[in-house]
């Protein structure tokens, strides 16, 4: 996949595990603006449905895609929030 956004900040979540990509994720949009984007970038492979489900049941962000790489032998996922309100 390919980023198509432009992305305002981006949160290193990489060596924390549930609940933390989460909690963090949460910290991070209370400071953005409406209409900025995040990038989460975590290691833990349960980020992927954590943040998804989180996006899903919380006003004011909306999860626009998530992507799963390779960094030096270890998965890298990338997900993208967008602050809506």
């Amino acid at each position: 996949m390919s980023t198509k956004f432009d992305i305002t900040e981006t949160l290193d979540v990489k060596g924390l595990n549930c609940p933390m990509p989460v909690v963090k994720t949460k910290q991070a949009t209370d400071e953005l603006t409406e209409g900025d984007v995040l990038e989460v970038v975590a290691t833990d492979s349960g980020s992927m449905s954590d943040l998804k489900g989180w996006a899903n049941t919380t006003d004011g962000v909306e999860l626009l895609e998530q992507e799963e790489d390779e960094a030096g032998g270890e998965a890298v996922y990338r997900h993208f929030v967008r602050k809506t309100e």
